[in-house]
């Protein structure tokens, strides 16, 4: 069994739909499906964003955020300075994962995934194997 992290990134606001839909697909993309989850990662500015607490509340993960600092220190294969302007690092989900699964970007099993939803809203997935 592969264990996981899910790494991940939405606009202020994102529909629970959105923000599900975005890593089921990610999840389907990888050939892995919710048990292979350990946590799910994003940077601290989303730590009031309802639909990642109720997508971590349906599957029973564990719900870490990281401060944009120790995010920006982690190398990414896509930072976006679109990205830095708002929250003060170049990857949120790419190094959430990465931050929490302990591994670099070699470990990334999903980079960067960009999903739009029918709110019109975005969210970020990346997938990265668990480094114990």
């Amino acid at each position: 069994m592969v264990r996981v992290v899910v790494g991940i990134g939405c606009d202020r606001g994102t529909a629970t739909e959105t923000v599900t839909a975005a890593v089921s697909a990610a999840l389907a993309e990888a050939g892995l499906c919710a048990a292979d989850v350990v946590a799910l990662a994003s940077i601290d500015l989303k730590r009031d964003e309802p639909a990642l607490h109720a997508l971590a509340r349906v599957h029973g993960w564990p719900l870490v955020f990281y401060p944009a600092t120790q995010l920006a220190a982690i190398p990414v294969p896509h930072p976006s300075e679109v990205v830095r302007h708002h929250t003060g690092t170049p990857a949120v989900a790419e190094a959430a994962a990465l931050c929490r699964a302990h591994a670099d970007s070699a470990d990334l099993i999903i980079e960067k995934r960009r999903w739009r939803g029918e709110d019109g809203r975005n969210a970020t997935v990346s997938i990265a194997r668990l480094n114990e």
